[in-house]
């Protein structure tokens, strides 16, 4: 079993790490503090599928407010990668460097980087000239990890248990982007999870990955009032919504299933949002 580094354990990157030390791997995860280190912990120990045992002997958490070369010291050519931190403009130049003896590199990247295209995105969908403020950040840090070798992911808006477009339904925080019409594609951090680990077999590829099922945000949002038994949320001009929310794109990550061997645990948000998968109950 070949150790993996996961740099970054936020929502993707502790969702990577279950995974993995659920094969029986050893797993190094980095967090920038001491009380998300706490968390950390906690969501690995509340996992039916590992034991105390398993996070002792298999689990080490380094906790470090800034990044740096130093991470090399858990780089061996047997190491695999996951990078899933957001880009800051200064922590991925300094780190990159230090990964490039590791076995394979993979980056969680964004399609963000595609701003405001619309329509199909797949893997030879070009990137807009000049791209914005936002997709330079983002197109920076892909940068410096393919200049080491690393696997570029491109994923859009990710979500699972207590965390997406249903969770902020659900507490009355959500507001309907204008009439709702624009398709919203997703990627359930499961499915995140298993691309991310999958990736390790290749070097220097960039994937659009996502569900099976974009769609009309105006259908996701009827999907959840439905099936948990809650109003409708009020609609809002599409300028007043957070820029995520006003992409109107279909993803297509067909590429991405094929070459990484990837079968998706939730392939649209029927299955990913169902009561079955939140643990939440519905009607």
């Amino acid at each position: 079993m070949r150790p993996l580094l996961v740099l970054g354990c936020g929502y993707t990157g502790t969702t990577v790490a279950r995974r993995a030390l659920a094969q029986g791997r050893s797993v190094v995860g980095t967090v920038r503090s001491a009380e998300r280190a706490e968390q950390v912990h906690a969501a690995l120990r509340d996992d039916a599928a590992l034991d105390a045992d398993v996070i002792g002997r298999l689990f080490q958490l380094v906790t470090s407010p800034t990044l740096d070369a130093s991470v090399a010291q858990h780089i061996s050519p047997e190491t695999d990668v996951v990078i899933a931190f957001p880009p800051d403009g200064s922590t991925d130049a300094r780190v990159a460097p230090a990964l490039s003896g590791a076995r394979s590199i993979t980056y969680v990247s964004s399609t963000g980087v595609y701003g405001g295209r619309t329509g199909k995105i797949d893997d030879i969908t070009p990137l807009p000239s000049p791209p914005s403020e936002r997709s330079q950040r983002i197109l920076d840090g892909e940068a410096h990890y393919r200049g080491v070798g690393a696997t570029v992911l491109r994923c859009p808006g990710i979500y699972g248990p207590l965390r997406g477009l249903h969770m902020r339904i659900l507490r009355g925080e959500h507001r309907i982007p204008g009439d709702g019409s624009r398709t919203l594609s997703r990627i359930h951090v499961e499915d995140l999870a298993s691309f991310a680990l999958a990736a390790a077999d290749k070097r220097g590829e960039t994937y659009v990955i996502g569900d099976r099922q974009p769609a009309p945000h105006g259908d996701v949002v009827v999907f959840v009032c439905e099936t948990y038994g809650v109003p409708l949320p009020p609609s809002i001009p599409w300028e007043e919504v957070h820029e995520s929310l006003r992409a109107d794109r279909a993803v297509d990550s067909q590429r991405a299933i094929r070459e990484l061997g990837v079968t998706l645990r939730f392939p649209s948000f029927r299955e990913g949002m169902s009561p079955l998968a939140t643990g939440l109950s519905g009607r």
